[in-house]
C-alpha cells in the first residue's frame, strides 16, 4: 500500500510531501520518517509517515497539513 512522509513547519505552514507508491510503499516511508526524525534538528518540523490509497485522501484526512504551501513535492 502507498506510504506517503510529510515534514511540516508548525510555524510557517510550509511542508514537504514525498509519496512512496510500490508495494512497500508503507515501509519505505515509515523508514524513512525515522531517518529524518533522526537527522531534524529543528523541532518546529514535525515528521510523520501516513499510509492511504492517495495523497489525495490524505489530504482529506489530514488538511491541516496541506493549508500552507509546499517547499517542494516529491513523486
Amino acid at each position: 500500500m502507498p506510504g506517503f512522509v510529510i515534514e511540516y513547519n508548525r510555524r510557517s505552514g510550509t511542508r514537504r510531501v514525498t509519496s512512496y507508491l510500490g508495494v512497500d510503499g508503507h515501509r519505505e516511508a515509515m523508514r524513512q520518517r525515522l531517518l529524518l526524525e533522526r537527522e531534524r534538528q529543528d523541532l518546529n518540523i514535525e515528521i510523520v509517515s501516513l499510509i492511504s490509497d492517495s495523497l489525495d485522501t490524505v489530504q482529506e484526512t489530514h488538511s491541516r497539513y496541506f493549508q500552507g504551501r509546499d517547499v517542494a513535492a516529491a513523486s
